[in-house]
């Protein structure tokens, strides 16, 4: 009862009549052409069922005005794409020989219902002949009963409107809603973009993450030195690291926007010396080891590869300080090593982080193919990556 007083004053009842009332207009073309056979509209609609774009047409129709509360949400109950099955073709024509029914009988409460109810004003005011139907409106009805009775049909027009309208809008999330294969696209489309964020999130992690952690210990190195010529050249890396950390969030920040940046122009092994460069800046020797045509490396993995190294020089820096560091790439046995280690400090340092750095490398291999170890390692601290050469491939 509720819902049916709300429902004069919900915009979505008269968008819901408008659609019911839409096929109206080739049921009044037909009664001029062929009033003896009020049935042939279904056999004119039936054929547009199996046009793949008629069930496109039909889902916008249907989305716009059964259900434009959906029109801003993910995962609609009606769908607005082209039959790609025979299945959904025959779901349209089901559905436009449904809409075709109601829309007769919301024709016909339209048109009559109003009209029995101008009848029984004008019966109970002493005027002429009525028009309505007689099983709607009786001829032993009394004038005073007529003013009575009067509101009726306009409280059943209601009625009846906010019914076929509920009963349209099921009907369209059954025979218009999207089929296996498409909630299927969307799933996988709703994965990919979930994917994509993980990934732009790991990017930020890995190169702002590295760019801060140089600058922090480059600055509490020079303060600790007071040496105006070391204070001079940790100012220069921390410069450099800087824009180097803008270049990368530039980049991911142009993939937010949905920019075609290419994937080519991420950071690759190939660059590996600019890590180690930096490193070295924030005065941790560096022993590095680079063996084999890190250039031929296929895409995927030489990216990957390069933020694996970003992130454990980047943890060495942050947890151990300038310690002496080793690290090893080389190409062996159809696959890439890249292995970092370095000893421990007798008083490890307090890190803010939330350690997510160490589950990232072990992600970023996993999904190359390969595996990933961290842990402890003859007295010291030690990151192996092992990643499958031809699977990438």
């Amino acid at each position: 009862m509720y819902r049916l007083l709300r429902a004069p004053f919900q915009p979505v009842t008269y968008s819901r009549w408008l659609h019911l009332c839409v096929p109206v207009l080739l049921l009044a073309v037909w009664m001029f052409i062929g009033p003896g056979t009020p049935w042939m509209p279904l056999l004119i609609v039936a054929p547009f069922g199996f046009v793949p774009w008629v069930r496109m047409a039909e889902g916008l129709q249907a989305r716009f005005l059964l259900a434009p509360y959906e029109q801003d949400g993910d995962g609609g109950t009606i769908s607005a794409e082209p039959s790609a099955r025979w299945g959904d073709r025959w779901r349209t024509l089901l559905w436009l020989e449904v809409r075709m029914v109601l829309s007769s009988v919301a024709l016909f409460a339209t048109v009559w219902l109003p009209v029995t109810s101008v009848d029984l004003i004008g019966f109970a005011g002493g005027y002429g002949p009525r028009g309505g139907p007689e099983w709607l409106l009786p001829s032993t009805i009394s004038p005073w009963a007529a003013a009575l009775l009067a509101p009726l049909p306009l409280l059943l027009l209601l009625v009846v409107v906010v019914l076929l309208g509920e009963l349209v809008t099921l009907l369209a999330g059954r025979l218009l809603g999207p089929s296996a294969a498409e909630r299927l696209s969307a799933l996988e489309a709703r994965t990919e973009q979930l994917l994509e964020r993980n990934r732009i999130a790991r990017e930020l992690h890995d190169s702002i993450g590295h760019a801060l952690t140089v600058a922090v210990v480059q600055a509490g190195a020079a303060r600790a030195a007071g040496n105006p010529e070391f204070t001079d050249r940790a100012l220069s890396a921390i410069e450099e690291t800087g824009r180097a950390a803008l270049e990368d969030l530039e980049r991911v920040l142009l993939v937010l926007r949905e920019s075609a940046q290419p994937a080519s122009q991420r950071p690759t092994l190939a660059e590996a010396d600019r890590l180690l460069e930096s490193a070295r800046a924030s005065g941790a020797p560096v022993e590095a080891e680079l063996r084999g045509p890190l250039e031929k490396l296929p895409g995927p993995l030489t990216r990957e590869g390069y933020r694996i190294l970003q992130e454990a020089l980047t943890n060495v820096l942050r947890h151990c300080g300038p310690v002496p560091v080793r690290v090893r790439v080389a190409m062996a046995g159809g696959r890439l090593e890249l292995e970092v280690t370095n000893p421990l400090p007798e008083l490890p340092r307090v890190s803010t982080g939330g350690g997510s750095g160490l589950r990232g490398i072990r992600e970023r291999a996993s999904l190359l193919g390969g595996e990933a170890e961290t842990g402890p390692y003859e007295g010291g601290w030690r990151v192996l990556a092992r990643l499958p050469l031809e699977r990438i491939r």
